[in-house]
């Protein structure tokens, strides 16, 4: 196992290159696929790229948003010290691989922006902590498994296709219906799933621990808050953004208008209102204004990748979508699938497009329709082939150098340093989800 795992890392470390060279070659082959395979006149081609560019835009500002809030959240001084205290309670190698993978694992099923900012946050503090004790670690092995339990997050209370199709005005609404969260993620089957892979990941990452840990000072490091000195005088301006109780009338406010939203109004979880959430809960927890605004100014570092290259990913999406080559995908696929076998196969061609389109909500745009329609067709469970999509586009993020950016961001890693781990996990995870879609 060490030698096979030693060769896939070598292999990444080699040939792995930066994510948004991954984004432009990926889309440089999307525009040959759509020419050659689908047939589409290169000229079509370059304006689908450059009409779709902007496509996901609103999107991709509530990702960021996500990002941005789920970072400040991560490093109030409350938060920042709970993690900190569970970093404490590492004593060997083998448990701050499994902790990671499971603490990360956990926070996945209830937000997945708090678990992805979570999981650079963790990986530095059991770093540390394991420095601090003498613990030799392997720091891009517990880098990946950090991140490795984020596989499982659209399985959790975040889950954007879930959420999607259970909310009134979706786009598949007339198509399909509303089909409510306890009939997908909250059923006995996605939850046995989930448990299922929190629980036995963190032994697979256990069990890839290269046998010369070593410890890197620099990558370990974790920042802590550096308050500034106050002055002799305090001006009034300072006074006040120091001061709490410039953000406690927002805060109440904030959380005044969560409660009409959930119990008044009795709508549900969504993006724009997760978003707002841990607006208010960074703000009060952060203890002042200005305190807050200078953690939203360092996690800009974390965001800036997904602006960058997002747009190129909706420029991928479109250009797949106009040129067919989305549903060539999907009806790949379907052609061969029986009501037993395409939440599965649904699975497989998500887990595909996923390295495409690197958003559960853009690729359910693009797949969605073809998915239901075919599981209509065929007479499959519509749940079930919804979840199978989610499972894919969840699955492949192991491999995906988008998402991994914000915790390379904060663990201050390379990519290549830690894929070769996350392809063996992809490898477990993926065995889990096709037998559970399914046996079950």
């Amino acid at each position: 196992m060490n030698r096979l795992v030693a060769a896939l890392v070598r292999l990444f470390i080699r040939w792995m290159p930066d994510a948004f060279a991954v984004a432009i070659g990926l889309t440089l082959l999307t525009v040959v696929l759509a020419v050659v395979v689908a047939g589409y006149p290169l000229r079509s081609a370059v304006e689908s790229w450059g009409d779709g560019f902007w496509n996901l835009l609103t999107f991709t500002n509530q990702i960021s948003l996500t990002l941005l809030f789920g970072y400040a959240f991560a490093n109030t001084p409350p938060v920042r010290r709970g993690l900190l205290r569970i970093a404490g309670l590492v004593r060997s190698a083998p448990m701050a691989y499994g902790l990671a993978c499971f603490l990360t694992g956990a926070l996945a099923l209830f937000s997945w922006g708090l678990s992805l900012v979570s999981a650079g946050i963790m990986a530095r503090a059991i770093g540390e902590a394991c420095l601090r004790k003498g613990i030799r670690v392997h720091y891009p092995l517990l880098v990946a498994s950090a991140f490795s339990g984020f596989v499982i997050w659209h399985q959790g209370l975040t889950s954007s296709i879930g959420l999607a199709i259970a909310t009134p005005g979706n786009f598949l609404e007339e198509q399909i219906g509303l089909i409510p969260t306890s009939q997908t993620m909250f059923t006995a089957w996605n939850v046995g799933v989930a448990l299922f892979v929190l629980l036995t990941l963190p032994f697979v990452m256990v069990a890839l621990r290269p046998a010369d840990d070593d410890v890197d000072e620099m990558k370990v490091r974790v920042e802590r808050w550096i308050e500034e000195p106050a002055p002799a005088e305090l001006t009034p301006a300072r006074r006040m953004e120091r001061s709490p109780a410039v953000s406690l009338p927002i805060v109440a406010m904030g959380l005044f208008f969560l409660g009409v939203h959930f119990f008044v109004r009795d709508q549900g979880l969504e993006l724009n209102i997760l978003n707002f959430a841990f607006l208010i809960a960074g703000l009060a927890l952060a203890g002042s204004a200005i305190r807050y605004a200078e953690v939203i100014a360092d996690g800009g570092r974390v965001a800036a990748p997904f602006l960058l290259q997002y747009p190129f990913y909706a420029g991928i999406a479109g250009l797949m979508a106009d040129s067919g080559l989305a549903r060539m995908v999907v009806e790949f696929f379907v052609s061969i699938s029986t009501p037993e076998t395409l939440p599965v196969l649904g699975f497989l061609a998500g887990g595909l497009l996923n390295i495409f389109i690197p958003s559960g909500g853009g690729q359910w745009a693009v797949q969605g329709p073809i998915m239901m329609a075919a599981a209509q067709e065929v007479g499959a469970d519509l749940p079930r082939v919804a979840m199978g999509v989610a499972f894919g586009d969840q699955w492949t993020n192991l491999v995906q150098p988008l998402v991994l950016m914000p915790v390379l961001m904060i663990a201050s890693i390379g990519a290549r340093e830690i894929m070769g781990y996350t392809f063996v996990a992809l490898f477990w995870t993926g065995a889990a989800f096709s037998f559970s879609l399914l046996l079950f």
